[in-house]
């Protein structure tokens, strides 16, 4: 076989030596061409839309990327903030000015998987996180999976709304842990209420033949808890919120959260324009107060945007009220499109800015974007992860007003669980290989499951995490119940401190072929894999023909759980997602049903 190889090689090396030479030089006059242009899009780094050259294939998977250390950074008053991501990239990459792509540039599919059909040209200064996608790990090397659990949906929402506003969808803005999520399972509910309910499922894998999905769901108990709150909100008056109806959707949001208050519930108000806003300032008052309805009321598009400002002055307050009032719960809501551009411009910057303080009781970062154009994903969801909270995105007016509806904004304001984290340990006698599904941003190193660390997630009362592996096993599954692995959950109760653990096995569970619960399990692997496999784009410039493919047969699963599913608002929004993806025409359901809180 050697000595043919050699033939082989003797016979093409003048042709071999010319195509060198013709590629060499192409790559010469390329690399002139790029000169001056923006700088490539970097995995890990913070990049803006439109600004990397197009490219063939998909990303690149992050080496390794299973046990990224988390770096937590200094003590802080509410949060927990370093100058590395979750991913142990750097946090303080900015984005590269580029102009945009021209119009028609996309990356969905035609059927099939062919040239990508036209698309809208994408919104101007919108910044992403490009996160590695996580790597195929063998279990004899490596048979555990550690990563904080997530409850975020926001970029779904954000698919969703460019869908609604026109435009293609950005492969950088696609989190695929967070379009699971954004679902709701419908999962039982814990049998105690101090603990999780953990179960687990496999199927064959839809795209790749002898392969599973597992799926592992975490279930928070529900609680009555009357606590009060303190809340803080936080409200961007910048010159950037005059866009479209931004100031419009915040001022509902804040009004119906003012509203949703009751009577032992406190709230004050900041707004921040180039500096904070004096005269509007207002300290923890109730809830009817009139210089609360007020200071919301005034709220207008002023000059530039400085989140710092803003930040540091709520945090402040909120942290009076969480020390005059130590039962209460404490809550600082920020209002923003995220284009902080004066001070501290990255959200481990103006983390950092805040100060030291205890632990116990923290203060709670929720973080609530808006707009489409001139939109800064990345601070917002960041600042949500490392601040003890979470990250939510508002569309228009009436989901601003439906979110934070008294039922739905207490639903979602009371902390179950705090710093929690999951470790999967595979058993390599059953599991060939694994690859966790998303969380890039929320992997850990194995060591750092047993510190309780405040950039681990916060789960609500209620709320259910999930997540997917792709599995490769030594046999196939034959007989229910086979024991794949096992799985430990660890976090600490809120106010109390107090650290907790669970284990639960991981099971081989075939569900019912015609049972509803089967087709959810299905269907969130369908979300799972659409939206990982789109993230793998390198941009919306690049079409690669084999995830067109996949994406076309995702298409094709969805459509037999039509008779379960079909009548679910969140299932046709998912439809008309992945439809445009892959070039279909655009279908326009607006629903709440289905989706998780």
């Amino acid at each position: 076989m050697t000595d043919r190889r050699s033939r082989q090689w003797r016979i093409n090396k003048p042709a071999a030596i010319f195509f060198g030479i013709a590629l060499a030089a192409i790559v010469t006059v390329g690399a002139i061409a790029s000169l001056g242009r923006a700088d490539s899009t970097m995995e890990g780094t913070v990049v803006t839309v439109a600004e990397a050259p197009a490219q063939t294939a998909g990303k690149p998977i992050a080496p390794d990327s299973h046990t990224a250390p988390v770096d937590s950074g200094p003590e802080m008053i509410m949060f927990s903030a370093g100058p590395e991501s979750m991913t142990g990239a750097p946090a303080m990459a900015q984005p590269a000015a580029a102009s945009a792509p021209p119009p028609g540039a996309g990356a969905s599919f035609h059927q099939g998987g062919s040239a990508p059909a036209p698309a809208s040209a994408v919104p101007a200064a919108t910044t992403f996180r490009d996160y590695q996608r996580t790597r195929t790990v063998s279990a004899a090397a490596d048979a555990v999976s550690t990563f904080s659990l997530d409850t975020d949906r926001t970029s779904f929402q954000l698919a969703l709304n460019w869908i609604n506003s026109g435009y293609p969808v950005e492969p950088d803005s696609v989190r695929a842990e967070e379009w699971v999520n954004a679902f709701d399972y419908r999962y039982a509910k814990p049998l105690r209420g101090d603990s999780f309910a953990i179960s687990s499922a496999v199927i064959e894998h839809p795209l790749n033949h002898g392969q599973y999905l597992a799926r592992l769901a975490f279930q928070a108990p529900e609680f009555t808890d009357d606590k009060p709150l303190n809340v803080t909100l936080v409200l961007d008056a910048s010159g950037s919120m005059r866009d479209g109806n931004r100031v419009a959707i915040a001022h509902a949001a804040a009004e119906a959260i003012r509203r949703s208050l009751g009577e032992d519930d406190r709230i004050a108000v900041v707004q921040f324009s180039d500096d904070v806003i004096g005269h509007l300032t207002v300290e923890h008052a109730h809830p009817d107060s009139r210089r609360v309805r007020r200071s919301i009321d005034a709220l207008r598009p002023r000059e530039s945007t400085n989140v710092q400002a803003g930040l540091d002055l709520g945090v402040r307050i909120a942290d009076q009220a969480r020390r005059e009032r130590p039962g209460a719960h404490n809550y600082v809501i920020l209002f923003s499109d995220g284009v902080a551009n004066v001070d501290a411009t990255d959200p481990f910057g103006i983390l950092e800015s805040v100060g030291r303080g205890e632990s116990d009781n923290p203060l709670r970062l929720l973080t609530i974007g808006v707009g489409v154009a001139n939109f800064n994903d990345y601070l917002l969801e960041q600042l949500a992860q490392h601040g003890n909270g979470w990250y939510r995105y508002l569309s228009d007016v009436d989901q601003a007003e439906s979110t934070f509806r008294r039922e739905n904004w207490l639903a979602i304001s009371v902390p179950f669980a705090d710093q929690t984290r999951a470790q999967v340990t595979w058993d390599d006698r059953v599991v060939k290989s694994w690859r966790l599904i998303g969380y890039e941003n929320r992997i850990t190193s194995d060591e750092s499951f047993v510190q309780d660390r405040r950039e681990f997630a916060e789960i609500p009362a209620g709320s259910a995490t999930t997540a997917f592996f792709e599995l490769d096993l030594h046999r196939p599954l034959t007989g229910p119940g086979k024991k794949l692995g096992d799985v430990e959950l660890r976090w600490v109760t809120p106010i109390t401190g107090d650290s907790n653990r669970q284990h639960a096995p991981v099971l081989g569970n075939r569900l019912g072929e015609r049972d509803f619960d089967n087709a959810m399990l299905r269907f969130g692997a369908i979300v799972a894999l659409a939206s990982d496999r789109y993230s793998s784009l390198w941009n919306l410039g690049s079409a690669d023909r084999a995830v067109g493919e996949e994406l076309s047969a995702l298409r094709d699963e969805l459509g037999y759980l039509e008779p379960h599913l079909g009548g679910v608002g969140a299932f046709r929004d998912f439809r008309t997602v992945l439809g445009h993806l892959i070039g279909l025409p655009y279908e326009p359901a607006p629903s709440l049903a289905g989706y998780s809180r």
